[in-house]
């Protein structure tokens, strides 16, 4: 029986400051080639190159990345500040009604970082640019300084829901996990169930409330080091579990 075939939403960047690209991490790439059992595809957030019908029957499952440019604050209401940093309304335009189509659906989707947001924006939810500014709140952002190993580095615990998804693929209701984030859930969407919290409260995991398929999403980047990260690994794993079953079932 062929692989199923997972779809790595890409990022766009620009080579030499002038060429654009469309671009996966490696470590994405890797930790659905190495963990769940499918072959890694990268999916262009390019709208017109990307029919939303089209990708889900291509492929079998989506991964929904991290990256720099936020999710634009017109899709829940508000008005861009600086602190809203950069956009990417292509990549908004593919993965916003892509989720919903995924859910709707049935088709695993995993969300990490950026994903985790598009995941509550793509419901009705809203977001805060600057987590960190809230009172009580914990900086959250990649450290400035240091190698890709310090930046990626484990920094803090999450606390996860007894009895939900979470606890029930990690077998515990404490993990350790990094944090590169800015941005976090203010306004939660009706159907996104929260699982996880930093010790600060931000959110951290959720679940699509109903969703007929696999459909979780992380705020913090389990793709680093997934192969051996006891927390990271699992999640991959249920997810290419609910991408092969979804895939025989197709």
């Amino acid at each position: 029986m062929a692989k199923p075939v997972v779809g790595i939403i890409g990022n766009a960047h620009l080579v030499n400051d002038e060429y654009p690209v469309q671009a996966v991490g490696v470590s994405n790439i890797e930790a659905v080639a190495d963990l769940t059992g499918a072959i890694p595809l990268l999916v262009p957030a390019l709208p017109r190159v990307a029919a939303i019908a089209e990708l889900v029957e291509a492929c079998d499952g989506f991964v929904f990345t991290g990256g720099r440019p936020n999710v634009h604050p017109r899709h829940y209401g508000h008005e861009p500040t600086e602190k809203h940093g950069a956009f990417d309304p292509d990549r908004d335009a593919v993965t916003l009604p892509l989720i919903h189509e995924c859910v709707a659906r049935g088709v695993p989707v995993f969300g990490i970082c950026r994903g985790f947001q598009e995941f509550n924006v793509a419901f009705g939810g809203s977001l805060h640019p600057e987590i960190r500014e809230i009172p009580g709140r914990m900086n959250h952002r990649m450290p400035p300084d240091g190698s890709l190993e310090e930046k990626f580095a484990i920094r803090h615990l999450v606390r996860l829901a007894e009895g939900g998804r979470f606890h029930q693929m990690l077998g515990a209701t404490e993990v350790m996990v990094n944090s590169l984030h800015g941005q976090g859930i203010l306004d939660k969407a009706a159907r996104i169930v929260i699982e996880g919290w930093a010790p600060d409260d931000t959110p951290e995991a959720l679940v699509v409330q109903d969703a007929p398929g696999f459909a979780l999403a992380v705020q913090w980047h389990p793709e680093w080091n997934a192969a051996v990260d006891p927390v990271s690994r699992p999640l991959f794993q249920a997810f290419g579990q609910a991408v092969i079953g979804a895939a025989r079932r197709g």
